[in-house]
């Protein structure tokens, strides 16, 4: 069963400063702001919804492919998904952009202050979802607002299944637009703000919000995730964690656990601890795309932490 996954590839340059950004930026002068930071540490990761989705997926075992638009400076990443097996046969280059990218400095108390340049990602609704690929399976995750709306739209008519997660493209809808999202999509995964978002944004409880859907799926970070499917709150548990090196990508592995549980027609008990045990392994690793292991040493760790086999 093969997903098609909707959202961003993107750069991801990651800058710290080796002091505090308080100690720089005068209260009474942020209307006139003009400072500078050397940054003695800097490093360029691979990044990007759909990117750190398919990659999760790839290393679980699972079939997926990322559908994104880029700029004519994505070689370098395109040679990396090579590198990885990840299919790039729905990435498509937009001519006279650049592929979407962050640009990240941090402080030593860990705030943060990011440009993001879209680039190439506000071309997302000039690709479409296939519906003569043997696609069985779909994620429409944070991408260009056009490119959402219309990849949704798509898997609905084609009657393809798919996650709806909104990440931090949420506030680019309004609640009517969310609702509609919600009718077409099987699944919604967010994170505990984003919940807040939904039902803010849209009136509705969450009780509400996972009637309209097989199954909502909302992330607490180190406090596990609950599942609200078929009237039921499911609780799942965290996994341990080697280190707290780099929560950056947590959620997209966590997505990629979903997908990879739904392909293989899991419980939701045991696709929600496969979530959360890609989550804890990707928080130990620097960067979204940095982290490794192989099928059977996952299964492995899957043991240890949950006590029975997948």
């Amino acid at each position: 069963m093969s997903a098609l996954i909707c959202g961003s590839l993107a750069f991801d340059t990651i800058m710290v400063f080796n002091g505090r950004f308080k100690d720089h930026i005068l209260p009474d002068k942020v209307h006139m702001l003009n400072v500078a930071f050397e940054v003695p540490q800097l490093r360029r990761a691979f990044g990007g919804c759909a990117g750190n989705i398919a990659y999760n997926l790839n290393l679980l075992g699972g079939e997926g492919q990322p559908m994104a638009t880029v700029g004519e400076d994505f070689a370098p990443y395109a040679n990396w998904l090579v590198e990885c097996g990840i299919a790039r046969d729905y990435v498509r280059e937009i001519a006279d952009t650049y592929t979407a990218q962050a640009f990240i400095t941090t402080d030593l108390d860990d705030n943060q202050i990011t440009a993001f340049h879209p680039g190439a990602m506000n071309e997302s609704h000039r690709n479409a979802v296939p519906a003569d690929a043997n696609i069985k399976l779909g994620i429409v995750a944070p991408d260009g607002r056009e490119g959402m709306l219309q990849h949704a739209a798509q898997f609905a008519a084609a009657g393809i299944p798919f996650i709806f997660d909104p990440g931090q493209g949420l506030p680019l809808f309004n609640g009517e637009e969310l609702q509609r999202f919600f009718v077409q999509a099987d699944w919604i995964a967010v994170n505990s703000y984003e919940a807040q978002l939904l039902q803010s944004k849209t009136g509705m409880s969450l009780d509400a919000i996972a009637a309209t859907v097989k199954a909502l799926i909302v992330t607490q970070g180190g406090e596990g995730s609950t599942i609200y499917t078929a009237g039921k709150q499911l609780a799942i548990p965290a996994a341990p964690a080697a280190s707290l090196t780099d929560p950056t990508g947590c959620g997209d592995a966590y997505r990629a656990g979903l997908l990879y549980g739904l392909q293989r027609g899991m419980d939701w008990e045991t696709t929600g601890r496969i979530a959360s045990l890609l989550g804890a392994i990707k928080i130990a690793a620097p960067g979204t795309q940095n982290h490794r292991f192989t099928p059977d040493e996952f299964a492995d760790k899957f043991k240890q932490a949950f006590g029975y086999a997948i």
